[in-house]
């Protein structure tokens, strides 16, 4: 995996710009703060990241991949000033469930969830190397 950030730019701080991979990709479905009878574990939003994440995880684990093969994150969430002022409760939920990796991530602030009580929903895209 090879992260593409130009040197000529300011250093990216919790995501890169890009990665580089190959592999056998895995694409994960919007994930929301759903437990597994389909209940949202909390109204806190960093523990719905929490939830999410883990979410995400549980998934990309029945291909046999982990957190280590993210390579990249779409956030959708519905209050920007929100996600904002949980920036370090989040940065730490994040490194919690996910570690040090930083793929490659955008956040879209959106005007509502399908899901009553939903407040963030995150895609993910995995890559397996070859031969794994």
């Amino acid at each position: 995996m090879e992260m593409l950030n130009p040197k000529s730019w300011k250093a990216p701080r919790g995501y890169n710009n890009g990665v580089s991979v190959e592999g056998r990709q895995i694409f994960v479905a919007g994930q929301i703060a759903w437990d597994k009878d389909c209940a949202i574990v909390s109204q806190d939003f960093s523990e719905q990241v929490r939830q999410v994440l883990s979410n995400i995880l549980e998934v990309l684990a029945v291909a046999g991949a982990g957190p280590e093969h993210l390579v990249r994150l779409t956030w959708f969430v519905k209050d920007k000033q929100e996600y904002t002022s949980n920036l370090r409760e989040i940065g730490e939920v994040y490194r919690s469930v996910v570690g040090k990796n930083f793929p490659a991530m955008t956040l879209v602030q959106v005007a509502d969830l399908l899901e009553a009580g939903a407040k963030v929903e995150i895609e993910a895209t995995a890559v397996l190397p070859n031969g794994q």
